[in-house]
């Protein structure tokens, strides 16, 4: 008897074991009228997916190389032709425009430090889009000692993997009270 309950016991383990999980369905996405939103799109919405981390990485290693004041590594994850917008500054630049560019921001600087907050590789449904973008909050001390800080959103956007336009916003943080 006592053999029959050992062997059922070891056939019902078995059995539990091999059983496949109840397969989960993903959560459905709701139809939504696209009238229902509050601001038309020029173009449909992309649907954007995660993108490739590889993306994201060369981009975090151009900021690194340009925090290291590195600016011949920093310029090389840019593309031949790059469409800049930054604070004070919008056009398109060659790449050996941007080696120049980047040195020449340097002027006044003793240091910088970047604090990484977050970053994000997407790529659009259709995959004819791939955008990294990075949050952190930056520190730059002058070479008379004085620092500031800013909160800063870098939008990259990647093609054959290098940087084609590269968009920078920033906050400036208020003056600390004395």
């Amino acid at each position: 008897m006592k053999k029959m309950i050992l062997f059922a016991s070891i056939l019902l383990i078995a059995v539990a074991c091999n059983t496949p999980a109840p397969e989960q369905k993903a959560p459905e996405k709701a139809a939504i009228n696209p009238a229902d939103y509050p601001y038309q799109l020029k173009e449909t919405y992309k649907d954007w997916q995660a993108g490739k981390q590889e993306n994201a990485i060369m981009v975090l290693k151009m900021v690194k190389a340009w925090e290291n004041k590195n600016a011949a590594e920093s310029a090389s994850y840019f593309a031949d032709t790059v469409m800049m917008n930054m604070d004070y500054f919008a056009g398109k630049m060659p790449n050996d425009s941007i080696l120049s560019f980047v040195e020449s921001g340097y002027g006044n600087i003793e240091s910088i430090k970047v604090e990484m907050q977050d970053w994000e590789s997407v790529v659009s449904a259709d995959g004819k889009d791939e955008w990294v973008t990075l949050w952190y909050k930056q520190t730059i001390v002058d070479k008379d000692g004085k620092s500031e800080t800013l909160n800063v959103v870098n939008d990259a956007k990647i093609e054959n993997g290098k940087i084609v336009v590269f968009d920078e916003y920033i906050q400036h943080m208020p003056l600390e009270k004395e």
